[in-house]
């Protein structure tokens, strides 16, 4: 069925392998505007249409990322909005969901308000963002707009400054009454400290390799599972972030992400790299929760087979390299992802790990679904033409002078990825094209000038990415 969005050209992407809603096809994909128009074994054009042949090429609904840390306002030395979001298209990442822990905190209407013009000035990808939670701000989450914000974000231990939500009567109060998605990073500050006090040895300092000793399964487990048992009393719509352990996957329901009121997701980090990985990387994968063994990422990737894992994310976390060449307990935890996690995802495919079809579900489909994310994360006629093109068999080297990242450095350096990123497109329009692509030549010039501003990292100003908007 045709839909007739838009008048004004088209872009015709042809011969394409499409990958969407558990299927592998090929046909065209007409834009107008910034929808999808009409999706062909083959679509007649015009002199007027702008062609793309993307033979031998997957196209595949933009990742949904539900879980970065782009740093602006106020820690923009590591990373902003501008840069962080032009890496992310690099990355095939078309939407984000932005975290509160800034400076000052997003814990206020009027913060968002205020990250929501940075973003409209600044990002290439479109964009939302999570309110923080606080021991004192009920009356903030209650206020909270469900169509315009994807979530409110509580640190259930482990966190620093306002943003640490521990006692029992003010996450009970969080979970009553918060009107939309409940977000959670779970590990519990008790056993973390336990940990390290069993774990010290005079004064001989915390390496790396006590990472994921001090920040252990029972800590993850303890605070997870106390997360469903609230979510379960008050019937809240609850999104576990960024699990790292084999035994909180009994936690979750191997069932269909649109049967589920609580969900789970697993970062691409926690599924690519496991602690033996410290001894060459130190400092560059510490995070929190903290990569753990071989047998706990085996569990996740299996959990992504039974549907107790819904979501993937990066939780993208960018730190400048002098602050990770520090010592490990001086070091910031977090690392830089969204340039590299789809590539990493799609190696997964290449060696067997999981399917194709898969990776599309949990990176679009499902984040969709269970955020409510109208018109995306689909390919389908009359949606947002929300697109990534990969070529799977053309091999891309990873340096660190090749990461987009404010930080310029990457957890995958000198790996190289089995597929490459050719371009990426934003609300109808190509806002990334790998610089060796020549079949995206007849980019219009409007278009050209932007990918290449993405190309060069360059500052910009843009209004092509829009705000996500939520089903009630």
């Amino acid at each position: 069925m045709k839909v007739a969005v838009h008048k004004g050209p088209r872009t015709v992407l042809k011969n394409a392998t499409i990958v969407n809603e558990g299927d592998i096809s090929c046909a065209d994909i007409a834009i107008r505007g910034d929808r999808i128009e009409h999706i062909a074994s083959s679509i007649t054009t015009d002199t007027t249409d702008q062609i793309i042949d993307v033979e031998k090429c997957w196209v595949m609904p933009g990742m949904i990322d539900d879980q970065v840390h782009f740093r602006e306002p106020g820690l923009t030395h590591k990373g902003s909005i501008a840069t962080e979001s032009t890496a992310a298209v690099a990355g095939g990442i078309t939407s984000y969901m932005e975290m509160p822990n800034v400076k000052p905190s997003t814990t206020t209407i009027q913060a968002l308000r205020e990250k929501h013009a940075i973003a409209k000035q600044h990002s290439a990808a479109n964009y939302s963002f999570y309110l923080g939670a606080t021991p004192d701000n009920l009356d903030e989450i209650k206020a909270v707009d469900p169509s315009w914000v994807c979530g409110v974000k509580v640190f259930m231990g482990a966190s620093t400054g306002d943003l640490l939500v521990e006692h029992p009567d003010a996450l009970d109060a969080i979970f009553r009454e918060c009107p939309t998605l409940i977000a959670t990073h779970c590990e519990n500050g008790a056993v973390i400290q336990k940990n390290e006090q069993t774990l010290r040895v005079g004064d001989t300092p915390f390496t790396i390799n006590d990472h994921p000793k001090i920040r252990d399964h029972e800590a993850c487990y303890q605070s997870s599972s106390y997360a469903v048992s609230l979510a379960k009393k008050h019937n809240s719509k609850l999104h576990v972030l960024h699990l790292t352990t084999a035994k909180e996957m009994a936690l979750f329901e191997p069932s269909p992400i649109e049967q589920k009121r609580i969900t789970a997701e697993a970062c691409v980090h926690h599924l690519w790299f496991n602690e033996d990985d410290y001894a060459r990387l130190g400092n560059l994968i510490k995070c929190n929760p903290a990569i753990k063994s071989e047998t706990d990422r085996l569990a996740l990737i299996q959990a992504l087979h039974d549907d107790r894992i819904d979501i993937i994310a990066t939780d993208h976390a960018p730190h400048t390299w002098q602050e990770k060449q520090q010592a490990y307990e001086t070091a910031p935890a977090g690392l830089p992802l969204v340039q590299h996690a789809l590539p990493s995802l799609i190696d997964q495919v290449q060696r067997g790990t999981m399917s194709l079809t898969q990776v599309v579900q949990k990176v679009a489909h499902n984040p969709a679904i269970r955020y409510g994310i109208k018109e995306r994360g689909f390919i389908r006629e009359g949606y947002f033409a929300d697109l990534v093109v990969i070529a799977p068999e053309c091999p891309s080297p990873v340096s660190h002078a090749n990461a987009r990242y404010h930080a310029q450095w990457t957890p995958f350096v000198d790996h190289t990825f089995s597929s490459r990123i050719k371009a990426t497109f934003v609300n109808g329009h190509c806002v990334y094209t790998d610089q060796k692509s020549d079949n995206f030549r007849n980019l219009s010039a409007t278009e050209r000038n932007f990918a290449n501003q993405v190309n060069g990292q360059i500052h910009f100003q843009s209004e092509l990415a829009q705000p996500l908007q939520f089903a009630p």
